[in-house]
């Protein structure tokens, strides 16, 4: 419930307490706030072990899709990707992964080629009447 919390956070959260509050009335605030917390907690506790009592083994089956949904969150957009569009295999993603000015071993040896100057147009300038 709290897991992204830090202890920074709670340090400002206890200065103001004691700010807003003083030094006399806070830890009873500390108190009253951990045991509303704990009934919090095992209330929904008691409300899942009666739902899994009720609804018995198709409880699983409603928690599976929650599950792959939990995945999902976790997923980086190339993970994501990856998974399913093209069925794990992510090389099309390695291929550019190289840094910059290593040698391409991958790619198929090719003749290079010096750049052909252009030839000169002969005759008019093309015209299109149906763009006109």
């Amino acid at each position: 419930m709290f897991a992204n919390v830090g202890w920074g956070e709670m340090l400002v959260l206890l200065v103001v307490g004691l700010v807003v509050l003083g030094p006399e009335r806070l830890p009873g605030a500390i108190r009253w706030s951990a045991s509303a917390l704990r009934q919090a907690r095992d209330y929904l506790s008691g409300m899942t072990s009666q739902l899994r009592e009720d609804i018995g083994p198709e409880f699983d089956d409603l928690r599976a899709p929650l599950s792959e949904l939990q995945k999902l969150r976790g997923m980086t957009p190339r993970a994501a990707l990856t998974k399913h569009l093209l069925d794990g295999d992510d090389s099309i993603f390695t291929a550019f992964d190289r840094p910059i000015g290593s040698p391409a071993e991958n790619f198929a040896a090719q003749p290079i080629t010096p750049p052909q100057a252009p030839q000169p147009l002969t005759g008019p300038a093309p015209f299109d009447t149906d763009a006109t």
